[in-house]
């Protein structure tokens, strides 16, 4: 017959096997290297645990971990995605930009979980708190931007303008959580005639671009040839005044010697440049020495006889007759 003293310490037996087994079984847990654990004790972060491996804990209800990873989460506005395709755009893709034109954007967030205690505990849902803070960082930064920026070359620029907004509501929120890259997937006009409409002013911006890149291409190019020839006219230009200089430091050389043989003997000087000055003169023009001291004018041609020296003989010796 079973006494109440067997029952008592049968039960208490069972009490400390299970007290055994809910430690052995909740009393270890491990952290792979690509996660994170809170080590929660009472409902209070004690420690943040980060180096992988088989670790020790009290068990529950004592203490209990939470295993978060340490990897990049990726957070989609705009639209709904699966295998990397898109599946629907959603309502909030849907914005107005700063001059009153509706178009479509959806953005894509990369972020991570860098303190496991306040992504825990400071809010009851920190994803819904990114997203919502995502599309209103996205709205903001659209509804103050044109159109024709958001759709073409300005897109980094209102990529930079979300980050910075969106990572000073995180910071404000203090939910846990860093933004780690925000990437602008789609900017679109609503139907077909806006698009085609737009696409046309884009074309005409386009071949604008292209008239003014001709123009400044044709304007590089004349003013390329006019600097060339400016540097050719310099360059005759200083050749013709080293000519020039030359030259004059020449005749200044004549002069002095001229003048030095002027002081020697200043009859004969004198004589000499008259005579060179005449053949320099009148290179061409017959010279005769005429004598009248008689009735009949008598004249002697000296070119024609320079010419013809037979000619000069006998002149000469009629002359002496």
């Amino acid at each position: 017959m079973v006494t109440m003293k067997q029952i008592i310490v049968g039960f208490f037996s069972l009490v400390g096997i299970a007290i055994l087994a809910l430690f052995l079984v909740t009393g270890w847990y491990i952290v792979d290297e690509s996660e994170q654990a809170a080590l929660i004790t009472f409902g209070k972060v004690d420690d943040h645990i980060t180096e992988p491996g088989l670790k020790f804990k009290l068990p529950w209800p004592i203490q209990r971990v939470e295993i978060l990873s340490r990897g990049t989460f990726t957070t989609t506005v705009g639209y709904d995605e699966r295998d990397g395709e898109v599946i629907e755009y959603r309502d909030e893709a849907k914005m107005i930009t700063g001059d009153e034109n509706i178009l479509l954007a959806d953005l894509v967030v990369q972020w991570r979980i860098t303190n496991p205690e306040k992504f825990l505990f400071n809010s009851n849902d920190p994803e819904q708190i990114l997203f919502s803070a995502t599309s209103a960082s996205l709205r903001g930064i659209i509804g103050s931007s044109r159109i024709d920026d958001a759709l073409t070359d300005q897109r980094p620029e209102i990529e930079a303008q979300v980050w910075d907004y969106l990572v000073a509501l995180i910071e404000d929120y203090d939910i846990g959580i860093s933004v780690m890259d925000v990437k602008l997937q789609d900017v679109e006009l609503p139907n077909d005639e806006v698009r085609s409409a737009f696409m046309e002013v884009t074309d005409a911006r386009e071949e604008r671009l292209t008239k003014i890149n001709e123009a400044n291409k044709y304007r590089n190019q004349k003013i390329n040839e006019a600097k060339g020839e400016q540097d050719a006219i310099i360059s005759r230009a200083e050749g013709t005044r080293t000519e020039r200089l030359e030259r004059a430091r020449g005749d200044v050389a004549r002069f002095e010697a001229l003048y030095n043989e002027y002081l020697i003997s200043p009859e004969v000087t004198r004589s000499r440049l008259v005579i060179e000055t005449l053949e320099r003169v009148l290179p061409s023009t017959e010279i005769y020495i005429m004598d009248e001291s008689s009735d009949t004018v008598k004249y002697l041609p000296i070119r024609s006889l320079e010419r013809n020296p037979s000619t000069a003989t006998t002149a000469s010796e009629g002359s002496g007759n």
